[in-house]
């Protein structure tokens, strides 16, 4: 005898349920996936080297030129200040340190001594740091051109040039410096001792210090990025292998990503024309490449990039 309507209301109501989330499912699924398509896009900085131009560049997310600033003389390394002002060293006759505005006006123009000055930071306390070449020293100065204190540093080389690339302070006071031309990343004590290094990295250009203590290196035309213990052991690889279709060639500028991923420079030197200059990548296995920026037209080759819509 077939079931009363109130006896079948359960059984409906359960179908109807079951149908109702099995749409929620595909269409959450569905959106998610919509989601994950959605290429990633960046508004960048880069520092432009070579014959061709010699400037920094900010570009759209959509890959267009929005604002330039043309060096000076040589240069390869530009930071930002909290205010949103830019930093670069020139390696200009006499050599030295730079700030200006997105409207291109000279906000401060520090001379040095040395012979050269091709890497520089901007410290908490709103100071310059200089990595100051021929003598390899670490220069502290205030916005006002006042030096705070001066730290020798030690390398091999003698010529000025590439004694020094990138110099970084750390949480604990000590300086972090890569030193191009001997192929090696040394950390320094406030009094300028050296405390720890690891060597045999050709060209090296920029070395970060980790929160879990590790230190990110990129290891120049060894074409690979590093993640290193205290005791030297590399626990994270990314090598030309990994990323064929990037064509890596001079491993230069890092940058981590408040997401954990990486943002790295590659320097197309020799290479121009061919793979990107700079690129994404996801600091974990997979080392996925999320983005890259491979415009031949618009630049030929790069020594930094920052991701600006991170800051």
């Amino acid at each position: 005898m077939p079931a009363s309507l109130p006896s079948r209301l359960p059984r409906i109501s359960c179908l109807i349920s079951s149908v109702l989330i099995g749409t929620l499912a595909i269409t959450l699924t569905g959106h998610a996936a919509e989601k994950e398509s959605v290429p990633v896009k960046h508004r960048i900085m880069i520092c432009e080297y070579g014959s061709a131009a010699k400037r920094l560049a900010e570009i759209s997310p959509d890959g267009k030129l929005t604002w330039e600033h043309k060096f000076p003389a040589l240069a390869v390394c530009f930071r930002k200040t909290s205010g949103g002002n830019i930093v670069f060293a020139d390696g200009g006759v006499p050599t030295g340190l730079q700030v200006i505005d997105k409207d291109n006006k000279v906000l401060f123009d520090y001379r040095s001594k040395c012979e050269q000055i091709l890497g520089c930071d901007v410290l908490p306390n709103g100071n310059f740091l200089l990595a100051e070449q021929g003598p390899c020293q670490a220069v502290e100065i205030t916005p006002k051109g006042e030096v705070v204190s001066t730290v020798k540093l030690q390398t091999t080389e003698k010529a000025a040039h590439r004694q020094m690339r990138c110099l970084h302070r750390l949480e604990n006071g000590h300086l972090l410096a890569a030193h191009e031309a001997e192929g090696v990343v040394r950390e320094y004590d406030a009094t300028g001792k050296p405390v720890w290094e690891y060597p045999n990295i050709t060209n090296v250009f920029e070395a970060l210090r980790l929160a879990n203590g590790n230190t990110l290196i990129g290891c120049g035309t060894d074409k690979r990025v590093i993640e290193v213990t205290p005791e030297k052991k590399i626990v994270w690889e990314l090598t030309a292998a990994d990323v064929p279709e990037l064509n890596l060639t001079w491993i230069t500028s890092l940058q981590v990503l408040k997401n954990g991923n990486l943002v790295v420079a590659n320097f197309l030197r020799g290479q121009e024309g061919k793979g990107a200059h700079a690129f994404e990548v996801t600091h974990n296995k997979e080392k996925k490449v999320v983005w890259k920026f491979a415009d031949h037209t618009l630049v030929r080759s790069i020594t930094m990039v920052r991701v600006l819509d991170d800051e």
